[in-house]
């Protein structure tokens, strides 16, 4: 979404930052609206097919950027690729062996999501003599997995390398400028030059437009589709979130949270951070982390509770004071945790369940799920 509007800036010689902070005013404005008109009541008229195609849709983005993706250079396969970025940095090198690289790449991300499966599968097993060892190897699957395979890396394989996290050294703005005007890029718009001469402010200003003083107004445009699509994908995940299946007894809040929706990525915008939206898979994947289930996979009751979120983004923040150590984690690595969250939401979906029927025979169908037995 943002990757459009820099391209709309580009093409109409406006700062990116500049023109992506009117957009989020505009956007405010139709998600305050949204919210103050109940237009939120039209996803609450969403089936569940709709539900869980667009689902199926986000996962399968998900389970695309962590092995392939087509369109870009993201995905574990793309390391086999001698023209991949990540192997610029090592031409001059003649040690270096792309295939050895992209061959370990796909092996620790691969093996990342295998073993966080594995680990989560000891939930219900008779392994282990205490409950609890059980239940830890559950909800830490992801971080153990992640800590295993870059400690594997990093002292079985020390000698090949791997792309890593693209982290600054130090906490802060990443626009580095060619003047003390900042209007231009280092080093890209400014190659001849040794070093720059700082950082861009914290604060975006919303006045940087080049002359063009409709700018403001012409973001109204850009900013309806933004509109739509944060407004669809944040009511259909939460849509989903509250399907009655999952017997939350807490209401729902979808104008509330439309408006702090519009909010949060105004103020976002103010100091150039990125949008947020309720993204559908790592939604589901906390609904299912809090949720108890019997062994068939039906819920019993969810752990209602605003701590895990707040928690959950205590640790983000926390993590800017670790970037040193936030580097040494390979990348594959990583792709095998998209994968593994992609691969563990498709359990949730009905739809991918039908799919699955094509493939099975008749007599073996699970007759105890509503869906087949009246088909």
């Amino acid at each position: 979404m943002q990757s459009a509007l820099f391209r709309i800036a580009d093409s109409i010689d406006v700062p990116f930052l500049t023109f992506n902070f009117w957009v989020s005013v505009w956007m405010l404005f139709y998600l305050f609206m949204a919210g103050f008109f109940d237009l939120n009541r039209i996803i609450t008229y969403a089936t569940r097919f709709t539900d869980e195609v667009f689902a199926f849709l986000i996962v399968s983005i998900f389970v695309l950027d962590a092995l392939y993706d087509p369109l870009s250079d993201n995905g574990l396969f793309h390391y086999l690729n001698s023209a991949h970025k990540s192997h610029e940095d090592f031409e001059e090198d003649v040690d270096y062996n792309y295939m050895a690289t992209g061959l370990l790449s796909v092996l620790l991300g691969l093996a990342t999501t295998a073993t966080a499966f594995l680990f989560r599968s000891f939930r219900h097993s008779a392994y282990f003599y205490f409950e609890g060892v059980r239940a830890s190897l559950f909800d830490f699957a992801v971080i153990l997995s992640v800590l295993l395979y870059t400690c594997i890396k990093h002292f079985i394989f020390p000698s090949i390398e791997t792309e890593t996290l693209n982290v600054p050294d130090n906490f802060g703005t990443t626009f580095e400028c060619c003047n003390d005007s900042c209007t231009t890029f280092f080093p890209d718009d400014c190659e001849e030059q040794a070093a720059s001469v700082g950082s861009r402010p914290w604060m975006v200003d919303p006045f940087d437009l080049n002359g063009k003083s409709w700018v403001p107004f012409m973001a109204a445009g850009p900013a309806i589709l933004s509109f739509f699509l944060i407004f669809l994908d944040n009511g259909i995940t939460w849509h989903i979130i509250n399907h009655k299946s999952h017997n939350l007894k807490n209401g729902d809040s979808y104008n509330y949270d439309t408006v702090l929706s519009g909010f949060f990525n105004f103020v976002n915008s103010l100091f150039g951070l990125p949008w947020l939206v309720a993204t559908t898979v790592p939604c589901i994947i906390h609904l299912h982390a809090l949720a108890d289930k019997d062994k068939e996979g039906k819920f019993r009751s969810v752990q209602e509770t605003r701590l895990t979120g707040f928690f959950a983004h205590l640790i983000m923040a926390l993590s800017m004071l670790a970037l040193q150590l936030l580097k040494l984690i390979p990348l594959p690595v990583l792709y095998g945790v998209f994968l593994f969250m992609g691969l563990a939401a498709l359990g949730g979906i009905q739809f991918w369940a039908r799919i699955l029927m094509f493939l099975q025979q008749p007599s073996k169908y699970n007759t105890s799920v509503p869906f087949i037995q009246y088909m």
